[in-house]
């Protein structure tokens, strides 16, 4: 359960693009009958042409417990050209118990390659080191991805599947994909995630979660282009996981 809820967090708190210089957004995970998992908190700030994405999440309740204490931050700095966030580095910090794990990504836009040096420590003292090229180039990581959704997908109404790549998703070979859902269709996602005006999309994560080797994540994104709502689906055992949005501060 531990290694769970980076992808889902990720994917609810950047839906798409926040024309804002300072944005700050929090957001609660609650499973079935466990209740309340855990809380993420994202703030974005841009100056000029560059920005500075920071997500902090953590573990609570039960979570916590069996996660020995999980948090993570992820941190994404790069520029912005034609109002698309451009990556530059991204950086994953992990820690539970007395272990600590690091990535950093350096994307190199003119060799068209990205570069990733992995750090693992417990009790302080280095257990792993590693530095690869991967073998996929993108301008997006899976931060920027989801903020550049909104210029990336032109025509919002119209139903059918996108796949794009990010940096930070080698293990489904930096490949993410997003299903708009047809007219009729959205029905359905009315009943899931609550009438509004939204943009509803799934955004299929090939990555084993819980007991699902491919979880698809309903997501139901306001009128200013944050997530208010997702659920990802009938879990085996479990149910539906729900996050909900709590605050958003400018």
């Amino acid at each position: 359960m531990k290694k769970r809820f980076i992808i889902l967090w990720i994917l609810i708190l950047f839906s798409s693009i926040v024309n804002a210089k300072v944005l700050d957004v929090k957001y609660k995970v609650s499973f079935g009958l466990f209740g309340q998992m855990g809380v993420a908190e994202a703030h974005l700030e841009t100056k000029g042409n560059r920005y500075t994405i920071d997500i902090g999440m953590k573990a609570t309740g039960l979570a916590k417990t069996l996660s020995k204490n999980r948090k993570e931050r992820h941190i994404s700095k790069g520029h912005i050209v034609n109002g698309m966030y451009i990556s530059d580095t991204y950086k994953v910090i992990k820690t539970y118990g007395e272990k600590y794990v690091e990535k950093i990504y350096h994307i190199d836009h003119q060799k068209k390659r990205v570069t990733k040096d992995y750090l693992k420590k417990k009790r302080d003292k280095i257990t792993g080191e590693e530095h690869t090229v991967l073998d996929f180039y993108s301008k997006n990581d899976l931060l920027t991805l989801y903020f550049n959704l909104s210029k990336m997908i032109k025509d919002k109404s119209k139903a059918g599947f996108y796949k794009f790549s990010a940096v930070g998703a080698e293990r489904q070979n930096g490949l993410v994909e997003v299903h708009i859902p047809s007219v009729s269709a959205v029905k359905i996602y009315e009943k899931t995630l609550g009438e509004g005006d939204y943009w509803y999309m799934t955004a299929i994560i090939y990555q084993k979660i819980f007991s699902s080797n491919k979880g698809e994540l309903m997501l139901a994104v306001g009128k200013d282009g944050i997530t208010q709502k997702a659920v990802l689906k009938d879990l085996i055992m479990f149910g539906d996981l729900v996050a909900e949005r709590i605050n958003q501060v400018f």
